[in-house]
């Protein structure tokens, strides 16, 4: 398969791939191209800018929950049918895992994929010290192709010009161009990340200004063209045989506080027979009439909590479809929400729908980070006992219990940031699952097919 593609890296978080990245899909957009966009690893808010860009689902390709295999897999058919694939990085170019491996790296993901290396350098108060930056970028990994470096934080152009001729004067990376230091197209950040794309009212309009200053900057020409080297690839067939009934229909939770969720998971869901609708717990009265089960992503409920709070209906819908067995996945956002209240840093409690007993608090720093594996020891409706799957957690947040809480899963950090541990997770009630980490269903399948399983059972006892 031939598939043109470049990957935005960075050399560290907080360099301006995300805000290149966008304005490099819009401005390709814009010139007729079909652009795929990915982003690696385990991240929601990025992705929803992509897609918004773009007109088409953005994919996040994580090697550490996918695998090289299923990520590769998932690169292929998503990018099949798209004039040229541009792909995000994440944290700095070899940064995954942990520090003795580039595991789950944007690195990483480049060797998987073939893909030839866009590295975006910050330039602010660097004139001949940008050389040595890319040149131990350049030279760490040989088998990284590193073809080219787009310069943030100009001055202007004889700024630009002194960088220029230091980094191609040292290494055989082509300056594909720069973005001058601006705040008009500049998108704040919240806790977990950037502000949400449905949040921001101007976004279009600066969205605009960015594209125009990605034009005027860089050469696009040349981005495309290096994107054109990137050798073919075999694609591994790990498809899926669609189930085409949809008699099956699951509910997913979206609106402004719950809207975290990979695309490709949504997508297997279908595959697997599920037809998905879509509700707002902030908006809506209850819960579809014709669901079989639901979903509930994470996202931001301690934002709109008091909206969330506010719709006692919905709350009631949930409850008593759960009593009746309805079968509820939740994760991270999804499970404050299950939750009897949020309580922010201020003090400020909100009630929730009451369904776990827990009592979840903000707190200002992260309570668990990084990459984990969920072992099964519990039967619950996404998993028998004995089986895995990887997963990602990422929350300021943390659940005060009450004694005796069913758990399902046990948790052991991946061995990235801070020392390996195991703890219990994974609440049960019912046929309700919610806990905090983030799941990748193609991680493993058999997690999405019995999910699907649990809901056709729920649907077709409701019909007899």
């Amino acid at each position: 398969m031939k598939i043109p593609r470049i990957i935005i890296a960075g050399t560290g978080s907080g360099c301006g791939k995300t805000t290149i990245s966008m304005g490099i899909m819009s401005a390709l957009s814009q010139k007729g191209y079909r652009v795929q966009p990915f982003k690696v690893g385990p991240d929601y808010i990025d992705p929803m800018f992509h897609t918004h860009i773009t007109g088409r689902y953005s994919r996040n390709l994580d090697s550490w929950m996918l695998g090289e295999e299923k990520t590769a897999y998932l690169f292929g058919k998503n990018a099949s049918n798209s004039d040229i694939a541009v792909i995000e990085g994440v944290m700095g170019l070899y940064d995954g895992l942990n520090g003795r491996s580039s595991e789950g790296s944007t690195a990483h993901v480049a060797a998987i994929t073939k893909t030839p290396v866009i590295l975006v350098i910050d330039g602010e108060a660097m004139s001949l010290s940008a050389a040595a930056v890319v040149k131990g970028f350049v030279d760490f990994d040989r088998n990284i192709d590193v073809k080219g470096v787009i310069i943030n934080n100009i001055y202007g152009e004889g700024h630009y010009r002194i960088i220029k001729e230091a980094v191609e004067g040292h290494t055989n990376a082509a300056v594909l161009g720069y973005l001058e230091k601006t705040k008009d197209c500049f998108l704040e950040d919240r806790h977990l990340g950037l502000v949400t794309a449905g949040e921001i009212l101007d976004l279009n309009s600066r969205i605009d200004i960015l594209t125009e200053k990605i034009r005027k900057g860089i050469n696009l020409d040349l981005l495309v063209k290096i994107a054109a080297t990137a050798p073919e690839l075999s694609i591994p067939d790990l498809s899926i045989p669609e189930n085409t009934t949809k008699e099956t229909t699951i509910a997913i939770a979206m609106d402004k506080a719950f809207n975290f969720y990979y695309r490709d998971s949504l997508d297997l869901l279908e595959s697997l027979g599920a037809k998905l609708i879509y509700f707002s717990p902030m908006e809506d009265n209850t819960v579809p009439e014709n669901a079989d089960g639901v979903y509930i992503g994470g996202g931001y409920p301690e934002i709109w909590a008091g909206q969330l709070e506010e719709n006692i209906p919905m709350k009631e819908s949930l409850r008593g479809l759960i009593k009746k067995g309805l079968p509820v996945y939740a994760e991270c956002g999804g499970l404050m929400y299950l939750g009897d209240s949020i309580e922010l840093s201020d003090c400020k409690k909100f009630d929730m729908a009451g369904v776990i007993h827990i009592r979840t608090e903000m707190t200002n720093s992260l309570q668990h980070f990084g990459y984990v594996r969920m072992d099964t020891f519990r039967e619950n409706i996404l998993a028998a006992p004995g089986q895995s799957i990887r997963a990602h957690e990422f929350h300021f947040s943390r659940a005060i219990e009450t004694p005796g809480l069913v758990k399902c899963f046990r948790l052991t950090g991946a061995g990235g940031v801070g020392p390996e541990k195991s703890w219990e997770c994974g609440y049960r009630v019912n046929n309700v699952v919610a806990d905090y980490p983030h799941i990748h269903f193609w991680s493993n399948p058999g997690f999405a097919e019995r999910f699907v399983q649990s809901c056709r059972t729920y649907g077709q006892m409701g019909r007899e």
